[in-house]
């Protein structure tokens, strides 16, 4: 299965004292500090204290050893199996955390065989057994496998009578979850309400979530008996995570409103809903409840809030976050080169690219979508080229859309309409509409008004039904004054029924987000916006504008 090859052992000079009597007090002198998860250190040391006492053989602190490594962050695996094959008589809490150490290998549905000997050995199992089996397969099903397996355990899970335990039940609904398999997550669950708990309910509101379905996710939520934290953080990430941001939001304050402290997770969601919305003064108050709650700043919440203050508009805020920061991963770096792009300081992203090489990261395709629209937004052309040529060749990353959106958009902008055609139609396996439709507005800027009458037909002819092709088409006309080839695309538009989306708008005042369209008159403020926007038509009108 996998090759014996121990790790090299740190021997102390003198030997501990022992009795020949085992007791707790005993294990405790091997394992004299182990709090949380030990390192790797920890747990190699402790093997040389039982190996020069001379009790290498000893099953109890083998299997307490194992335990240990179990928890061990980044342990190599055939460690783990090499102190397992030293017990000459393994019991069943050393065969359970050596499943636990299956669990966190490359090889998780491995330790379905190793069930399988367990049961030739003649090692009963108990509900621990079960409960780390089917949490090594459902870590084997995010690589597409392991509901296979799964389905397996859960047969002897029913076979040998522990349906009824709680830990068992929940790592079976969490199994299912995570196989997309919902609706048999949800028949566990149903099968012995009576001995479901919080963490039962929490794993089904979960799998509702991340299956999309948020109405039973609400629905489950309120019939809740009990909730948590956790509770209230997987109901707002199903709101949050389904594009419905203004709800998670308001769950949030509903859960402040109970008393409940939030922790790393709830804010690093309700951040993302803020950056989305781009609410600055929400994303600050969330920043100060931070900061009176003493939450440390871990490289995930630090980037949150980068991504949040660079979305609202807060640069410099976002920047001085970013270099205060005492850690940051290719996450982090990421959401700052995108930010500085997106608020058009080209070189300012560039620069930090070249910090973030020398910091020793290496660019992923988020990387260079950053940079790529750095170059587009500043006008940067020779090094867009040189971007997209070191992506490609240098790195190997297989360019995307957005990629090639940028690239188009930064040719065009440029003028080299010509060039960027050829990407499309060279480069681009499946040319996306929204390329095209990018070329149709540099056709408009540059004056090119045949090749964009040519694109625009093209686009309409790809999405008959989309309105904003259209009107595209018919601006392209506007501009070479074809008022009768305005009529005439206008009128197809309203012959082919498009669906028009109305466009709206989103303003924060006042601790409050007020949202508009075109012509809106249910807003309670209606009538004072509308006489405001009177006023300040007449105030521009005197100071010399002429609309055209």
């Amino acid at each position: 299965m996998f090759a014996k090859k121990p790790l090299p052992f740190l021997l102390f000079s003198t030997k501990l004292p022992f009795t020949t009597q085992f007791s707790t007090a005993i294990s405790h002198s091997f394992f004299p500090s182990f709090q949380g998860k030990p390192s790797l250190s920890q747990t190699t040391q402790a093997h040389a204290r039982i190996i020069i006492s001379g009790h290498s053989s000893d099953s109890i602190l083998l299997g307490k050893l194992l335990s240990f490594l179990a928890l061990t962050p980044s342990i190599p695996f055939h460690y783990s199996l090499f102190i397992y094959q030293s017990i000459q008589t393994p019991t069943v809490f050393a065969s359970n955390n050596l499943i636990r150490c299956f669990a966190k290998s490359q090889f998780p549905l491995n330790s379905v065989n190793f069930y399988s000997s367990m049961l030739e050995r003649c090692i009963s199992p108990n509900n621990y057994t079960f409960t780390f089996l089917i949490q090594a397969c459902a870590k084997g099903s995010g690589s597409g496998s392991g509901s296979i397996e799964g389905v397996q355990v859960h047969g002897q899970v029913v076979k040998l009578g522990f349906g009824d335990d709680v830990y068992v039940r929940n790592s079976l609904i969490h199994f299912y979850s995570a196989c997309y398999s919902v609706e048999s997550a949800k028949q566990v669950f149903d099968e012995s309400m009576g001995v479901c708990d919080v963490v039962s309910w929490n794993s089904m509101l979960a799998g509702f979530a991340k299956d999309g379905q948020v109405y039973i996710v609400e629905k489950m939520f309120d019939e809740m008996p009990e909730r948590d934290v956790i509770s209230w953080n997987t109901m707002i990430m199903a709101y949050v995570h389904n594009g419905k941001l203004e709800e998670g939001l308001e769950c949030f304050r509903r859960m402040r409103g109970f008393g409940l402290t939030p922790n790393e997770a709830t804010l690093v969601t309700i951040l993302s809903a803020i950056a989305q919305l781009g609410l600055i003064e929400n994303g600050k108050s969330i920043h100060s409840i931070i900061d009176s709650l003493n939450v440390p700043i871990t490289i995930t919440l630090g980037t949150a809030l980068v991504d949040m203050y660079a979305k609202c508009g807060c640069i410099e805020q976002c920047r001085h976050l970013f270099d205060k920061m005492a850690q940051r991963d290719i996450s982090t770096w990421n959401a700052m080169i995108c930010g500085l792009a997106s608020h058009g300081l080209g070189k300012e992203a560039l620069a930090l690219f070249d910090s973030f090489l020398n910091e020793g990261f290496r660019p992923e395709n988020v990387t260079f979508i950053g940079l790529l629209n750095a170059c587009s937004r500043a006008g940067l052309v020779e090094e867009g080229r040189e971007f997209f040529r070191l992506m490609t060749e240098h790195y190997g990353i297989e360019p995307e859309t957005e990629h090639f959106g940028c690239m188009v958009d930064l040719l065009g902008r440029a003028g080299l309409v010509s060039e960027a055609i050829e990407m499309i139609e060279s480069k681009v396996a499946s040319p996306d509409p929204v390329l095209w439709a990018t070329l149709v507005s540099a056709c408009r800027i540059h004056g090119l008004i045949e090749l964009g009458e040519e694109i625009g037909g093209r686009l309409i002819e790809l999405n008959p039904s989309y309105e904003g092709h259209y009107v595209q088409l018919a601006s392209i006309y506007a501009r070479s004054r074809k008022w009768d080839d305005v009529v005439r695309v206008r009128k197809l538009m309203v012959e082919r029924n498009t669906g028009r989306v109305a466009g709206w708008s989103l303003i924060e005042a006042q601790g409050k987000v007020h949202q508009f369209v075109a012509g809106d008159r249910d807003h309670v403020l209606s009538l004072q916006i509308y006489q405001m926007l009177e006023n300040i038509e007449n105030c521009i009108a005197e100071a010399g504008y002429v609309s055209v």
